[in-house]
């Protein structure tokens, strides 16, 4: 039978799933390893440093997972480089092609970039411009849609013509990159307890609980959404995929409109919970860690704090507790909106 799934434990809504054995991602701890040798001369082993403000708050021991100084501003670029690495293994590639609200269009086109290859990146027109700058300074060519399911749609021409498809989190090579993050929190603190970390599509979750898990097999993995960008816990409440009709948390890089049957398979086996806060929430927790720990994320990122708050119960004074600050891009156009329309008062 799968784990107990307890959705925004708070409001004390539980569902409980049994694992089906023909979803059974194959994806290992091995491929973890293997994806992070693979990998390592083009990404960062980001920090991860103790935080005394954090912990005299929680009353436990409190760490932060700094991937916003990860290559391109997030995680996206182990998976990205993973998938594209893999590939120029058995073939020769002509151009990747990737669908994408943010960063895993970033990581995509840098890793294009780096490589040599040619970049299309399908996104949404909503997408904040700082994200569109980026990526066509990485060389990329952007094609927009009119939201992510049209781009999905779009793929399938697109490989007929020749590109190589590059999921945002259903591929095991994706999700065996984005894994490496968590060998590098074993490494670094050997004796973690609990990781908190945002859930979009559930390739980092998924990652990370095959990584660290499988070495210690007690640690707690809390994930975490923002309200309308929650499509792991709906899932996870309905036991089976559901689709968004829309999105409307302003944490964009979280807005996958589905998660995979596979991503779904292994959230029931390895995550605690996901824990849904409001983007007020997860604005208030950007300010604060920009204000006392002097590192600026996207709200996406800092929802891994707010979801601490409401989870505090959990963490005690002999525990040691990893919130990973996944990504850190925002423009300072959008920071000063968020301020504006959810402000700070309450932290």
């Amino acid at each position: 039978m799968g784990r107990k799934i307890m959705v925004n434990p708070l409001n004390s809504t539980e569902t409980t799933t049994a694992e089906d054995p023909a979803l059974s991602p194959e994806i290992t701890s091995d491929d973890v390893l293997a994806a992070q040798t693979r990998i390592a001369p083009f990404v960062r082993k980001t920090p991860l440093v103790p935080s005394r403000t954090l912990s005299k708050r929680f009353r436990s021991n409190m760490y932060l997972k700094l991937e916003v100084f990860q290559r391109t501003g997030g995680f996206k670029v182990r998976g990205a480089f993973n998938k594209i690495l893999s590939l120029l293994e058995k073939q020769s590639l002509s151009g990747v092609v990737a669908v994408s609200g943010g960063n895993h269009g970033q990581a995509v086109a840098y890793a294009a970039r780096k490589l040599g290859l040619k970049a299309l990146i399908l996104m949404p027109k909503i997408t904040p411009s700082n994200y569109l700058k980026a990526i066509r300074d990485y060389g990329a060519e952007v094609i927009p849609t009119s939201s992510m399911e049209e781009g999905f749609g779009w793929v399938s021409g697109y490989e007929r013509k020749g590109w190589s498809f590059v999921h945002p989190f259903d591929d095991p090579l994706v999700i065996a990159g984005q894994g490496t993050l968590g060998l590098e929190i074993l490494k670094a603190i050997p004796q973690v307890t609990d990781v908190i970390l945002s859930v979009g599509g559930g390739g980092l979750a998924a990652g990370v609980g095959i990584a660290v898990r499988s070495r210690k097999p007690e640690v707690r993995i809390w994930g975490v959404a923002t309200e309308g960008a929650d499509s792991m816990a709906r899932a996870l409440q309905a036991g089976r995929v559901v689709d968004l009709a829309k999105i409307t948390s302003i944490a964009h890089t979280l807005g996958a409109p589905a998660v995979s049957k596979r991503t779904l398979a292994l959230a029931q086996q390895h995550l605690e919970s996901v824990t849904v806060v409001p983007d007020r929430e997860a604005v208030r927790a950007l300010c604060y860690l920009l204000e006392r720990m002097k590192v600026l994320t996207e709200p996406a990122s800092s929802c891994t704090l707010a979801a601490a708050e409401r989870l505090r119960e959990h963490f005690l004074s002999h525990h040691h507790v990893v919130l990973v600050l996944c990504g850190g891009n925002i423009a300072v156009s959008d920071l000063l909106e968020y301020e504006r329309r959810f402000g700070t008062n309450g932290n």
